[in-house]
């Protein structure tokens, strides 16, 4: 049978290790208890990191027993907190509960909650707005066509006529009309076209209604982009794959 002695220095945190990383776990009287909430503090605040295995209440307790140990209940400047959940969905009931444990303790607010997971209709919004929507047809004058994610119009857009993406623009034809690519605020988004003669660019918020391209008529397909100048840019296209290296999703072999 232990002493008291030996009883009390079994209680206590005490660190292990799990592969390559290290996990607390708070030993009383022999048994172990898993913690299942790490906080990290940096520049941009506190950000913590919950397990997505635990019951949600048992989780909601450590969260409030951690913060109550570690966070001084005193006025001073408002410290932002970031919250990884993992492969774990919260419902809105759930999330509020969370943002409300963090909100009780002074000077914290929460600045982002994080999940892996999301809902089927975000899961189709995603989709949406990354899918590559192809058309072909001629934009005549008066005419808008608008799509979620990138286009890839076959056609022409004539003078007058009106292209406008959430992604990028790519025209496989003469582009004489008005392009707006990034429309929902995409500033990595680039306008390409194989005849590049537009009345308008504008790739997000920013406009260029006499775009710097070259007067000669000729074959070779040329791109719109933002500089680092806040100004749009129109060049040969195969100075892309330098620009945006991270434009298309096949990796490049060699």
């Amino acid at each position: 049978m232990r002493s008291g002695a030996n009883r009390r220095q079994c209680e206590g945190i005490q660190k292990k290790k799990c592969g390559e990383i290290f996990i607390e776990v708070k030993v009383v009287a022999g048994k172990e208890k898993r913690a299942y909430v790490s906080m990290k503090g940096t520049k941009e605040g506190l950000t913590l990191h919950l397990d997505d295995t635990c019951a949600y209440d048992e989780l909601l307790k450590q969260v409030d027993e951690l913060l109550m140990t570690t966070t001084r209940d005193e006025e001073g400047p408002l410290v932002a907190v970031h919250v990884h959940v993992g492969n774990r969905y919260l419902t809105r009931e759930q999330e509020e509960r969370l943002r409300d444990v963090i909100r009780m303790k002074k000077n914290l607010i929460v600045h982002s909650i994080v999940s892996n997971v999301m809902t089927k209709q975000e899961a189709l919004e995603w989709k949406k707005k990354n899918e590559v929507v192809s058309v072909a047809k001629i934009i005549r004058s008066g005419q808008v066509l608008h799509v979620d994610g990138d286009l890839l119009l076959i056609g022409d857009v004539n003078p007058g006529g009106t292209v406008i993406a959430t992604g990028n623009i790519f025209v496989l034809g003469a582009l004489r009309g008005i392009a707006h690519a990034g429309y929902d605020g995409n500033r990595q988004a680039i306008i390409a076209a194989s005849i590049m003669k537009p009345t308008q660019l504008r790739i997000s918020d920013v406009m260029n209604r006499a775009p710097d391209y070259r007067t000669d008529e000729g074959n070779e397909m040329e791109c719109a982009y933002i500089d680092e100048h806040d100004q749009i840019v129109v060049d040969r296209l195969q100075l892309l794959m330098h620009l945006r290296p991270n434009l298309t999703r096949l990796e490049r072999s060699f």
